[in-house]
């Protein structure tokens, strides 16, 4: 059995590390990694053991009380964070504690700064199960990284390699004394129940598990990573990152698993959860393989998935709100929140609509009706509105929810595309230019 010390950890904390942040919870994990890293004189000065106050237990101002002894007791800083943990609906309680945590934690990391938590190969094992139990792919059976980006600096695990056994041999040698959560012992979550039940069962018939799951869990983080990098590059080559969209026609260069994956890829980055099999069979049958004139549409998660001339969208619910009656807009303010919760800005360009006639001129904005017509700079005759939207191709969607704007209850531009040629000018500093795009939460 390998004799657990600082010099287990050494090479994983890099030598020009700004601050390091260890994650005390005052347990025997956490304290072990304390410990270690205390032992360390050229360290001691940089490192900050922070206590987590979730508040969910009446005993956990003697925790954090234990915590701050203990750290004074090593000649470490202490800091104590007290946090939300209250789960939002949907949420159980134990990802509700982690995320508010996470989020604490990630808040305190500078530029070059590191956050070491105490996760083992116990803890690898447990989350490689509970993935591979939730039908995880092979990213989610990865399990946790050794070390990874987190906020402005790095999350490290250095004990992820170190098993159980050697973590309690440590303390036992050191005479350190830790907090046992009785929750622990609570099988109504799922970690506690595979832990305290599913594992030590196991374990009788195979003793090394953790080894060999913690092995598994690497293999599959080195498979994610190459998936990843192929991934990347393909996906770089189908999104258009202005809209958002993907391209169908290069979509179908792919087969099916790599489509799938890079459906997986689109849908994470836009802020949604994985897709299930049939979202992303509906996707392929009803979005990708319909015909080029076919307006269908699918709904998941409060977006709409839309495609328009071989471009696949996912667009927000608030995204497709259309404008509600007639607004005015005062000439003197530059900007216009409108009933949809779009913006309308007005900013001084050298080309647009003349200041002259704006600030003179009752301003209104209203949806689309039909049959208007515009009469452009530079172009003869006029030109219906839904002529130029296809010719500019704008998707039908948004040419429902794109405000026009009249000067005097007289048509002068489309917000963000065209202005009216009996409103429009050219001159340096004394024209006003539009733009139209969504508030910052959609």
């Amino acid at each position: 059995m390998t004799k657990l010390s600082y010099h287990s950890i050494a090479d994983l904390i890099p030598a020009t590390t700004g601050e390091l942040f260890i994650a005390y919870s005052g347990g025997i994990d956490s304290h072990v990694l304390l410990h270690l890293c205390a032992t360390q004189t050229a360290l001691k000065a940089r490192v900050v053991a922070v206590y987590v106050h979730h508040g969910l237990q009446a005993v956990a101002d003697d925790w954090e009380k234990h915590c701050r002894q203990q750290a004074d007791a090593l000649g470490i800083a202490f800091l104590s964070i007290n946090v939300n943990a209250k789960a939002s609906h949907g949420e159980s309680p134990e990802a509700a504690a982690r995320n508010a945590r996470y989020q604490a934690l990630q808040n305190l990391l500078q530029t070059g700064d590191l956050l070491l938590l105490a996760q083992h190969r116990e803890d690898q094992m447990e989350t490689l199960l509970l993935q591979l139990f939730r039908g995880a792919g092979i990213q989610g059976l990865a399990a946790m990284p050794v070390s990874t980006a987190f906020g402005l600096g790095y999350m490290l695990r250095p004990l992820l390699n170190v098993s159980k056994s050697e973590i309690r041999n440590y303390a036992r040698q050191q005479a350190l004394t830790w907090i046992e959560d009785p929750t622990n012992q609570h099988n109504d979550f799922d970690r506690n129940f595979l832990r305290n039940e599913i594992v030590p069962l196991l374990k009788q018939r195979w003793p090394s598990l953790d080894k060999t799951v913690a092995r598994s869990a690497r293999h599959c983080a080195e498979a994610a990573t190459l998936l990843e990098t192929w991934g990347q590059e393909a996906f770089g080559r189908i999104f258009d990152p202005t809209d958002k969209s993907l391209a169908i026609d290069k979509l179908g260069e792919f087969d099916s698993e790599q489509r799938n994956w890079l459906l997986r890829h689109w849908l994470d980055l836009l802020g949604l959860k994985p897709p299930s099999q049939a979202l992303l069979q509906s996707i392929n049958q009803q979005l990708i393989a319909a015909r080029e004139d076919a307006n269908p549409r699918i709904f998941t998660q409060a977006h709409y998935l839309k495609k328009y001339r071989q471009r696949l969208f996912c667009l927000s619910e608030n995204r497709l709100r259309k404008l509600q009656g007639c607004q005015e807009w005062n000439p003197e303010i530059p900007t216009l929140t409108l009933s949809n919760g779009y913006l309308l800005t007005r900013a001084t360009a050298s080309a647009g609509i003349d200041k002259r006639i704006w600030h003179a001129a009752k301003i209104t904005i209203k949806p689309r009706s039909g049959g208007e017509k515009l009469k452009l700079p530079g172009r003869s005759g006029q030109h219906d509105l839904k002529k130029l939207f296809q010719e500019a191709g704008i998707p039908p969607w948004e040419r429902e929810i794109r405000p026009l704007l009249y000067l005097n209850d007289r048509l002068a531009a489309a917000a963000g595309l065209w202005v009216a040629e009996w409103a429009w000018t050219r001159a340096d500093d004394t024209c006003y230019q539009l733009y139209w795009q969504p508030p910052e939460s959609v």
